[in-house]
């Protein structure tokens, strides 16, 4: 296919030294902090997911999570009691930036906070685990990318399924083999995700909560229950489901098929079912065509009548069933009329968040590449950001690869606001 893991690592180690001529060696980092350390962590987005992401650190001997902070009381408070009173607060993440006593953060903030303090912790010197998507918009990811590279830093988004050995085993057994034969169709889906349908328990403005620090760079407005509790049912903070759920399953994707940049997007969907105010469609269905002649396709619905979530890899030798609990692959019979062959099973017992956040530990170390680099990060948020776009739209998107340039009609094409700058 046009992009392998080892290009993609390439790309991101050729100028390891950056503008700034910086070069951190496992060796001159293992100098500073000695070589049996702990990992010094700064958390920024104490919430739900932050905090149990967060957790996981937690349960390694050499992590220590020594700064916390968010923009609401009982998050933070929250976060604080996890540390067991040890970790020191911050309301304002730059001041936590500053500190010297934190040598790399995690950003669980919502999205649209992400580009900002991921380069300004870039900038600080800190390595960091992002949660995905890790963009908001297209070009951010290349800002990030920048100064991944300008700082030398190590970088890690936050798809755990990179890191899971079932994942690894069925792309190494199945598709490097060529056991699937030719991938023509892809099929991804995620039903009934009720996180989505989140109810916030107050109206008024809770004590504590910096209303203006959570919006950050989004236009003002007055206070919203909803769109705080349950932001990313709001297109203003995220892409609902098609960021949050879809840039996991199109990763894995991409991952296994060896492609990852999308030519056309197509979407169909809306608020078809529960009008509560959400600007993100509660039923959505996408389509992705990529340069070597296969689709993925993306579904999924809030309504209780449908559940689940997982991913179909199907070719012309096989098909490859994976989600996180484990996978099966059905080969194909030779003949029409001959029985198939028995499925292969595998299961899965262990966390995918504590091998993800194993494996960052370990590169912040050795300074190599982690699982999630944030080339393969940017390009899965931005598959599924083009999906969003096709569905805003109402019409076909068209995708250059070469320039990471998308259009719909060539009277439109202007109008959008793609970064021109490609990356090989």
């Amino acid at each position: 296919m046009s992009e392998t893991n080892s290009s993609r690592r390439k790309f991101i180690t050729q100028t390891a030294t950056g503008a700034a001529g910086l070069t951190l060696t496992a060796a001159s980092w293992n100098n500073v902090m000695g070589a049996n350390d702990r990992v010094r962590l700064g958390v920024i987005g104490t919430g739900n997911r932050g905090g149990d992401v967060m957790g996981w650190f937690l349960k390694e001997s050499d992590a220590q999570v020594v700064a916390l902070c968010d923009c609401y009381d009982k998050n933070l408070n929250a976060a604080l009691e996890k540390t067991e009173g040890k970790a020191r607060t911050f309301t304002e993440y730059r001041t936590l930036l500053d500190s010297k006593e934190v040598d790399a953060v995690l950003i669980a903030t919502p999205d649209h906070w992400h580009s900002r303090m991921a380069i300004d912790a870039l900038n600080a010197g800190k390595d960091i685990y992002i949660e995905k998507p890790l963009t908001f918009k297209i070009e951010e990811g290349h800002d990030i990318i920048k100064a991944v590279k300008a700082n030398n830093r190590v970088a890690q988004v936050g798809l755990q399924q990179r890191s899971g050995e079932h994942y690894k085993e069925a792309r190494s057994e199945y598709v490097d083999k060529g056991k699937l034969g030719k991938i023509a169709f892809v099929r991804t889906w995620w039903h009934g995700n009720s996180y989505h349908l989140r109810k916030a328990p107050f109206k008024d403005k809770p004590a504590g909560l910096d209303w203006k620090a959570f919006l950050g760079p989004v236009k003002y407005r007055e206070f919203d229950a909803q769109q705080f509790y349950n932001w990313r049912a709001y297109l203003d903070f995220g892409g609902g489901q098609i960021t949050d759920l879809f840039t996991h399953w199109i990763d894995v994707v991409h991952w296994f098929v060896g492609e990852d940049l999308p030519v056309t997007a197509s979407a169909a969907g809306g608020v078809y079912a529960y009008p509560d105010g959400r600007t993100a469609p509660d039923t959505i269905n996408i389509q992705l065509e990529y340069p070597s002649k296969w689709i993925a396709t993306f579904d999924a619905t809030l309504v209780p009548g449908a559940r689940g979530e997982g991913i179909e890899l199907m070719g012309t030798e096989g098909k490859l069933s994976i989600d996180r609990r484990g996978y099966t692959y059905q080969g194909i019979p030779p003949g029409r009329r001959a029985a198939p062959p028995p499925p292969i099973e595998r299961k899965n017992t262990k966390s995918l968040e504590q091998q993800h956040v194993r494996n960052f530990l370990d590169c912040v170390k050795s300074r190599a590449l982690p699982n999630s680099d944030i080339v393969s990060g940017h390009r899965s948020a931005l598959a599924s950001h083009l999906g969003k776009m096709a569905y805003l739209q109402k019409r076909r998107v068209t995708f250059n690869p070469a320039s990471e340039r998308a259009h719909t009609l060539p009277a439109d094409a202007a109008k959008m606001k793609m970064a021109p700058d490609s990356i090989k």
